[in-house]
C-alpha cells in the first residue's frame, strides 16, 4: 500500500509539471459550439485533461454538425449536449454505438419562451400561452404586423419554436436570431426601452441574474412533454426539456482511458456556470482567465476527478 501511494504521488507530481504520459500521443479534440456556457464546460474539461498530461485541441463546430464528426472520430467528445436540440444524427449515432453517453453534466436546464414582466400589462393573461392569441399585436414589429414577433434560436440550432407556432396556429412570425450575442443584445435593448419582446431562450444563463424575465406557461403534459409534434391549442405542452449529456466517440475510452475516467467523474452545476458566464459575457473577462481562476480556487472539487483519471492510466 505504501509503495502504491508513493507511485501515485509520483504520477501526480509528473502531472502537475506537465510531464505525465498520455494514453495516446494525439491531442484530444473538443468541439466549441456557439454559446458561452458550452465554452466554459469545454475549457474546464480540457484544462482537467491537461492536468493529467494530455494535449488538447479546441475545434469550432456547429451544435448539430459536430455529431457526425464525433461519431467518425474526427472529434473526441462533447461535455454539454442539450438532448432536445440535436437533430437526427445524434440519436442514430448513439443507437449504433458510434457515440457513447457517459452520463449527465449536472446542469439543470430549462428552455422555452421568455418575456419581460411589463408585457403582462400589455398582454393580460400572461404567462399562459393562450394569452398570446389575443394580444399578438402587442408583440408585433413593423415587419410582422399584425402578427406578433417571436425571436427564435439561430437557424442552425433547429426549428423547434417555428414548429410549435405552426402546430398550434399561433399568430406569431418566428424570426431567427443571428447568434446568442445578437439575441441577448436585442433582449437588453427591448428591456431598456420598454419595448415588446418574446424570445426562445434557455437556462442556465447569466441573463437571468442580470435581467428580470418570466417564462411562458404551457398546458400540463401527461408526464413529460416528450413530443414536440402533434400539439394543438388546448393541448400544447410547449417544449421537451433537455437533459445535458456528456458524450464521446466509441473509441475514446480505449484510446484515452485516463481522460475518459476524468470525463465520467466531472460535474458542473448552474451556479458555477452562471457565475463564470457573468464574468465573461458581462464583465468582458477572457474565457481562459476566468476558467483558470475557477480551477485555482476549486482544487478540492476537481482533484478527485483528475485522480480518477491518473488511476485509470496505471
Amino acid at each position: 500500500m505504501k509503495a502504491k501511494s508513493l507511485i501515485s504521488a509520483a504520477v501526480m507530481a509528473l502531472a502537475g509539471s506537465g510531464m505525465a504520459l498520455a494514453d495516446s500521443s494525439d491531442p484530444i479534440k473538443i468541439p466549441i459550439n456557439e454559446w458561452t456556457g458550452q465554452h466554459i464546460s469545454a475549457h474546464i474539461t480540457g484544462t482537467l485533461f491537461k492536468k493529467a498530461g494530455y494535449e488538447v485541441e479546441y475545434v469550432t463546430a456547429g451544435a448539430v454538425p459536430q455529431f457526425a464528426a464525433i461519431a467518425q472520430g474526427d472529434l473526441h467528445l462533447q461535455p454539454e449536449v442539450w438532448t432536445n436540440n440535436v437533430g437526427d444524427i445524434y440519436p442514430k449515432a448513439v443507437e449504433s454505438g458510434d457515440i457513447v453517453v457517459l452520463g449527465q453534466l449536472g446542469l439543470q436546464p430549462q428552455e422555452g419562451w421568455i418575456f419581460p414582466p411589463y408585457m403582462k400589462e400589455k398582454c393580460p393573461g400572461l404567462p399562459a400561452y393562450e394569452a398570446l392569441y389575443e394580444c399578438a399585436q402587442a408583440f408585433a414589429a413593423a415587419d410582422t404586423f399584425p402578427k406578433g414577433r417571436l425571436v427564435t434560436y439561430p437557424a442552425d440550432w433547429g426549428t423547434r419554436s417555428k414548429d410549435v407556432v405552426g402546430m398550434i396556429e399561433l399568430p406569431f412570425e418566428p424570426v431567427a436570431g443571428g447568434s446568442e450575442g445578437a439575441m441577448i443584445a436585442e433582449a437588453k435593448s427591448a428591456v431598456a426601452t420598454g419595448d415588446p419582446i418574446l424570445m426562445m431562450f434557455w437556462q442556465p444563463h447569466w441573463l437571468f441574474a442580470d435581467m428580470d424575465m418570466e417564462w411562458v406557461a404551457w398546458d400540463a403534459a401527461d408526464g413529460e412533454c416528450v413530443e414536440e409534434s402533434g400539439q394543438e391549442r388546448g393541448k400544447a405542452c410547449g417544449f421537451q426539456q433537455a437533459s445535458i449529456d456528456k458524450i464521446a466517440n466509441k473509441g475514446f475510452a480505449t484510446d484515452y482511458p485516463g481522460a475518459n475516467a476524468i470525463f465520467e467523474a466531472m460535474s458542473l452545476d448552474n451556479s458555477v456556470q452562471n457565475a463564470l458566464m457573468l464574468e465573461i459575457d458581462q464583465k468582458g473577462r477572457p474565457l481562459e482567465e476566468v476558467v483558470a481562476e475557477w480551477i485555482d480556487a476549486n482544487e478540492a472539487t476537481w482533484k478527485p476527478w483528475v485522480d480518477a483519471g491518473l488511476a485509470a492510466k496505471q
